[in-house]
């Protein structure tokens, strides 16, 4: 026992006594003890606190140099000259009797419990007397407490005591959970201001900017002869301009709310007209959700098709193994509508035998899971896609000897296709990227010719035209967009894999080069994540590719970043939200 509670040391000094070191341990918790103790017993105390909160009032007894120690307030109270310093009884206003007693069994014992529904008065209580520990245990509890009815509330409550992590938690969870907070009584009451404010954040976790739009209008219907008048205000919040122009339309059309505000419908027409006439969107940039983003890379071919789906993130240089496809597949093409992932068409190379897929499959991260979706109406490996206005348009690709021109269009909605004006030309291993609501086709391969051409779908005549071609004939480059630009990567030309690189201005209808890639690559994967390009895999004639390269446009340089598992080419690769860890971890139990 003796050993535990202190230690004693013997040093030589300078002049040679020796003299001993002794420390108890424990001192500073005994004689918290035993002051606790005394308090209890009403011994020794030299002031009485005589709370007073409404019609309630109560007395605890005390010693001044304990609660200085633990509030500064106390501490100004009993020690700068104030009148407190020579009274033994000190009245106490604004803080309810409960709250001042759990105070001063903490400033004694250096512990606190506080349940839920009296977490609020205590930590009011501790803002009042400047106990800072209090304040910051309680406001770690709330965070706990943090879901989708109570979070305006607590943030409104965060920042009326000053408290800026609880704050800026509360802000976050809002941010990331818009969607079930917009349902909640306490997102109604919200003042337009406040409501303008949360809508403008770069922040929203929303799966599409309809969320806001609809949330917005609920609001407004709450109490409508009131709030009629901020509709403007709203809609200029809500970015409109990633709104289809489909839903623009039904909404101006049907919309009470909006038909009878002039303003507001003129205001929305013309994001239409900008919309149809695909003019550049430079208004407002789109939503940046704090949730990760990960780069999903699905199938592949190495000697035969394969299965796997892993995930990438960029910010640790890590890869994650999810859920197999069901059929393995090379070939096939990747994008992302709603946060899902979609692996669409492509080939099952393997032993027995070759089958060219008309499958669409989507892969949801919140669960780890695949589930089929409706089939294309033929087969397309080496197929290109893009996503316009939250449908995914299947480009291209081949059936046995057969090279598609046709193009069709998926409703994630109603899980249908429906076919849509054909290309101009055949075209398998074809590029394909969006830019402002038009699909553009790259190069390919028609059965007979490496192309270079290129061509272009508007949605609304539902009509391709011919635009400038490449500098270079390309089959199986990687193709992607960046704003105006896009960008056409390595390929193979009949002769050999390339590394060049060319980069198109759809405002001038002009291809240039830029700096080329390390690695000579066909058939390789191809996404853009936050403003760079990773190219993925692929073939350079002699081995199937296992590096990753990024591309930075601002300073036209190349950087290899990192390896795949293993080489592989044709892979379909997109990027969307991180899976959700715990079912990750339950699925691992479970196996």
């Amino acid at each position: 026992m003796y050993a535990t509670e202190c230690k004693a040391e013997v040093t030589p000094s300078e002049d040679c006594n020796r003299y001993f070191h002794y420390t108890l341990e424990n001192h500073t918790k005994q004689a918290f003890e035993i002051m606790n103790e005394l308090r209890l017993n009403q011994q020794l105390c030299d002031v009485t606190l005589k709370v007073k909160y409404n019609e309630m009032e109560a007395e605890f007894m005390a010693h001044k140099i304990v609660l200085a120690s633990s509030s500064p307030v106390f501490k100004a109270m009993f020690t700068n000259g104030l009148k407190e310093c020579g009274m033994e009884v000190v009245p106490i206003e604004g803080i309810h009797p409960k709250v001042m007693e759990r105070l001063i069994e903490f400033a004694y014992t250096a512990t606190i419990s506080v349940g839920e529904k009296c977490v609020i008065h205590v930590i009011n209580g501790a803002v009042m007397y400047q106990i800072d520990s209090v304040v910051k245990a309680c406001c770690d509890f709330l965070v706990t407490q943090l879901d989708p009815s109570n979070a305006i509330g607590i943030a409104n409550f965060a920042e009326q005591i000053g408290c800026a992590e609880l704050h800026q938690k509360a802000r976050e969870y809002i941010y990331m959970h818009f969607g079930e907070v917009a349902k909640q009584e306490e997102f109604f009451n919200l003042t337009h201001c406040q409501l303008v404010t949360l809508v403008s954040r770069d922040e929203l976790n929303v799966r599409c900017e309809s969320e806001v739009f609809h949330a917005c209008i609920n609001w407004v219907r709450y109490d409508c002869e009131n709030r009629r008048p901020y509709v403007q205000a709203l809609m200029r919040a809500v970015r409109c301009h990633f709104l289809t122009p489909h839903f623009l339309q039904m909404q101006m059309q049907k919309c009470e709310i909006l038909k009878l505000d002039s303003k507001c419908k003129d205001y929305l027409a013309k994001i239409f007209q900008e919309l149809t006439l695909h003019k550049p969107t430079k208004v407002v940039p789109c939503r940046a959700s704090k949730v990760p983003q990960l780069i999903y890379t699905a199938g592949g071919y190495n000697r035969h098709s394969l299965c796997y789906l892993e995930a990438f993130n960029p910010y640790d240089r890590s890869w994650i193994r999810l859920a197999d496809l069901e059929v393995p597949r090379s070939g096939l093409a990747g994008c992302v509508v709603g946060g899902l992932f979609y692996a669409v068409g492509g080939r099952n190379n393997n032993p027995d035998g070759n089958t060219d897929s008309s499958a669409l499959d989507c892969y949801n991260p919140m669960n780890n899971q695949w589930s089929p979706c409706a089939s294309m109406s033929v087969p397309r490996n080496r197929i290109g896609v893009g996503v316009i206005d939250r449908m995914i348009y299947a480009v291209g690709g081949s059936h046995g000897c057969i090279h598609h021109n046709s193009v069709e269009r998926y409703d994630p909605e109603r899980d249908e296709w429906s076919l849509v004006a054909p290309m101009l030309t055949q075209r398998i291993g074809v590029g394909v990227a969006v830019v402002n609501r038009l699909l553009y086709a790259v190069g390919g391969f028609d059965g007979t010719n490496r192309l270079s051409s290129v061509e272009c779908y508007c949605p609304e005549t539902n009509e391709w035209k011919p635009l400038a071609s490449m500098n270079t004939v390309r089959s199986g480059a990687g193709v992607c967009a960046i704003n105006t630009h896009i960008f056409a990567m390595g390929g193979y030309d009949g002769t050999e894999q390339l590394t060049s690189v060319e980069q198109y201005d759809v405002e001038t209808d002009q291809w240039t080069f830029v700096s080329p890639m390390l690695h000579r690559r066909s058939a390789l994967g191809v996404t853009v994540y936050q403003g760079m390009i990773y190219v993925l895999g692929g073939y350079d004639g002699n081995t199937f590719l296992d590096s990753v390269e990024q591309y930075e446009p601002a300073t036209d340089t190349w950087v290899e970043v990192t390896q795949m598992t293993s080489g592989r080419s044709g892979v379909g690769v997109a990027v969307t939200m991180e899976p959700c860890r715990n079912e990750l971890e339950n699925q691992k139990c479970c196996t």
